[in-house]
């Protein structure tokens, strides 16, 4: 025993290795894409036993991320988005001071 370890209360309990998770299955509602710049979006409205939700994935060159929004927060996230934009819109743009 390293001088630094202490024997478990518990007694020795041997490696458990997790079950791998149920495959769920998911029925796809509706899917689009939409490519701005060398990034590529997909939009897909799914619907699971645990309910509906929205999953962005992000592509870049093979690269991909993801979130998932479940259905009951997606007026919140509209709410969010078109404030951005507005915000977007309406915000001149900085442009960077050019180095003489």
């Amino acid at each position: 025993m390293i001088s630094n370890e202490r024997p478990s209360p518990f007694g020795h309990r041997p490696y458990q290795h997790s079950s791998p998770k149920p495959n769920v299955v998911e029925e796809t509602i509706k899917t689009d894409k939409v490519q701005i710049e060398r990034k590529t979006f997909v939009f897909t409205l799914k619907e699971n036993p645990r309910g509906r939700f929205l999953r962005i994935t992000e592509d870049v060159n093979g690269r991909r991320d993801t979130i998932i929004i479940p259905a009951t927060g997606l007026d919140d996230f509209k709410r969010l988005f078109e404030e951005m934009l507005k915000t977007s819109n309406d915000t001149p743009v900085k442009t960077p001071l050019a180095t003489e």
